[in-house]
């Protein structure tokens, strides 16, 4: 899923391919997006439904080459920041900190290349779960990692995300069904010691549903298309 990031600074640097295997993942500076990016984007957003009462907040949008809005994701809870930078002080970022992201991804059966010589992979299920595990990973580093292992466990458990990512129909995947508009629809949803991993489609809304959180649990979650996404924006 070939992307680039509207964001720069401390996120992913603008132009980075944010859907190949090893890149930064999306949302990682946790930085807010302006919502004009959002406004931008042909397809609905989508968050936690309404029974969520806590803060929302937006994150980061994903463009194709021609500046196509393709995915995006909003926050929910207590804002995740990112790792600390001295060893002495790596306990893990999000351990007393509750928060789940929503991921959502434009269902696109055919993309053009760059160049308009040729098609990219169609955007799936897989997608919004390599964006989420990806996501997932921006906040959950181990505890007490040296500074010199940090970007080789990062490759690593990018890799690794990238793949189960592709194999959505195999063990850690297993299957929940949450509402979505109202609708119970069954998503992939593996966990790991880092937080939970969900991925889906939204029946009729024509994109792809990625999530993934920590200290807030996936089970009785519901998700809704977002009416105003301005309001993410306070």
């Amino acid at each position: 899923m070939e992307t680039t990031s509207r964001a720069g600074a401390a996120g992913a640097p603008a132009g980075e391919d944010t859907g190949a295997e090893g890149s930064a993942p999306p949302g990682a500076s946790g930085v807010r997006r302006p919502v004009d990016d959002y406004l931008q984007a042909s397809f609905p957003w989508y968050g936690l439904d309404d029974a969520f009462t806590g803060r929302r907040w937006l994150m980061q949008v994903g463009t194709a080459a021609d500046g196509t809005v393709e995915h995006g994701s909003t926050g929910h809870g207590t804002e995740p920041g990112p790792p600390s930078g001295r060893p002495d002080r790596m306990a893990p970022p999000s351990a007393d900190r509750r928060f789940t992201v929503v991921v959502t991804v434009a269902s696109r059966p055919v993309r053009r290349s760059a160049d308009g010589t040729g098609v990219l992979e169609a955007t799936s299920v897989s997608s919004a779960a390599w964006l989420a595990g990806a996501g997932l990973l921006s906040y959950t580093w181990p505890d007490r990692m040296e500074r010199a292992l940090r970007q080789n466990w990062l490759d690593q458990q990018t890799a690794l995300a990238w793949e189960l990512a592709d194999h959505l129909d195999e063990a850690p995947w297993s299957t929940l069904s949450l509402p979505v508009d109202g609708v119970s629809t069954d998503f992939r949803y593996r966990e790991s010691e880092y937080g939970w991993v969900l991925a889906g489609s939204a029946e009729g809304g024509g994109v792809h549903l990625g999530a993934y959180g920590r200290g807030m649990s996936a089970y009785g979650m519901g998700f809704s298309a977002i009416g105003d996404i301005t309001a993410y924006a306070n």
